[in-house]
């Protein structure tokens, strides 16, 4: 399994200059930035949740058989970034022990309902962000964020530069059929951490 590596490509933005159509260009960019000043100054607020360390800290006491029957690995960490904690809310250390398994991290009723693979850090306990905090490896990634309502269905989902996070997140939240938010990696596509109205 590879690690789920922060490199992506550039996606054009709003602000990106047209040569062809250099007003046009311009009207966009107001428009982009203009928009997002308005949402920044909104008083809605969130908050991103950590998984719990408490579900997973037993994985760490199995052998390496054990772990291969239930889908898990043990891995060492030879890269940072690359190995993203969803306890933790950081990129593992190189040199790091942590373990890969699949997790059930959309259980509803609905077709949405998702199982993915999730790295988490051995001895790490919950990390407790503040409301509107975003954590730092989200930064340098491409993501996926996917609005879910209150049954669990998927009302939009937007892709954009993980720097950009705050911005999107109030996007969303802007539709007050939103219950939740889930912030996916782009490329691998896998689970990082969920939001929630504060």
């Amino acid at each position: 399994m590879a690690s789920e590596s922060h490199a992506s490509t550039p996606l054009p933005t709003f602000a990106t200059a047209n040569l062809v159509e250099p007003q046009r260009a311009k009207d966009r960019h107001w428009h982009y930035t203009n928009t997002l000043c308005n949402i920044n100054n909104t008083k809605m607020n969130f908050k991103i949740l950590a998984l719990d360390n408490k579900n997973f800290d037993s994985y760490f006491e199995l052998s390496d058989s054990e772990l291969t029957k239930i889908g898990g690995k043990r891995m060492i960490v030879d890269e940072n970034p690359g190995f993203p904690c969803r306890v933790s809310l950081e990129d593992a250390k190189i040199g790091e022990e942590v373990i890969l398994l699949p997790f059930e991290f959309h259980k509803t009723e609905s077709p949405y309902q998702a199982k993915g693979p999730i790295f988490i850090r051995k001895g790490i306990k919950t990390k407790e962000l503040g409301i509107n905090e975003i954590p730092i490896m989200l930064n340098h990634r491409l993501l996926s964020y996917r609005g879910y309502d209150k049954n669990g269905f998927m009302k939009t989902a937007i892709t954009e530069k993980g720097d950009k996070t705050k911005y999107v997140i109030k996007k969303i939240f802007d539709n007050e059929d939103i219950e939740y938010i889930q912030i996916h990696n782009s490329s691998p596509g896998c689970y990082n951490c969920e939001v929630r109205r504060y």
